[in-house]
């Protein structure tokens, strides 16, 4: 999924609450001013300014359970601006009401895109 065109297939254009923006580096919003491969017409995900003090969330459509020789593997792309702030990745089963925090993240460097991948393994339907 790169937002070049829209919200990708994984993700429901209904679950992208407000504060979420899809815009570029050529957007005159601060940074980053480009994507993590440099290109400042590339499109990404960012936060308003106006979410300063609050959270939004982003959901995923509904991943299969998987088995022994499946595995599910995410990986994304971020950055974290100077203001203090987390980005937490969560997993919610279809059997539970619940939100795991699997992996967050707050920490230096700030100002620069950063990569990660997540492997999740469940056997229930789930969402990221």
């Amino acid at each position: 999924c790169d937002f070049e065109t829209d919200l990708c297939k994984a993700l429901h254009e209904l679950n992208l609450q407000p504060g979420w923006i899809r815009r570029n580096g050529q957007s005159g919003m601060g940074p980053p001013y480009s994507d993590h491969n440099g290109n400042d017409r590339a499109y990404f995900l960012s936060l308003s300014s106006e979410m300063k003090s609050s959270s939004a969330t982003l959901r995923t459509n509904v991943f299969l359970p998987n088995n022994e020789e499946q595995v599910c593997q995410i990986t994304f792309h971020y950055w974290i601006s100077q203001m203090s702030g987390t980005l937490i990745v969560g997993l919610q089963k279809h059997s539970e009401d619940t939100i795991t925090n699997i992996w967050q993240d707050s920490g230096e460097p700030r100002n620069q895109w950063k990569t990660n991948t997540i492997t999740i393994n469940s056997t229930k339907k789930y969402e990221v």
